[in-house]
């Protein structure tokens, strides 16, 4: 399980494992959090297509699906 600290989750680069429309590495462009401190909203943008999809921020802790860093 990769560990993740929600405060730094902006900017940071992810490698999907199994690609994604043929795209593989992503930047964390946007993170929201609530009035608690909680993360609301988390925004991947793929690196060559420039392509914004949103994800649950937990959904990045199962190694199976993505590993932190480019590969």
């Amino acid at each position: 399980m990769n560990q993740i600290n929600p405060r730094k989750l902006k900017m940071s680069k992810w490698t999907a494992v199994q690609p994604r429309q043929k795209e593989k590495h992503f930047l964390i462009t946007e993170v929201s959090f609530d009035e608690d401190g909680r993360v609301i909203d988390c925004r991947l943008e793929a690196v060559m297509s420039r392509r914004e999809l949103s994800i649950d921020w937990r959904e990045l802790k199962d190694e199976a699906h993505w590993r932190p860093g480019w590969r």
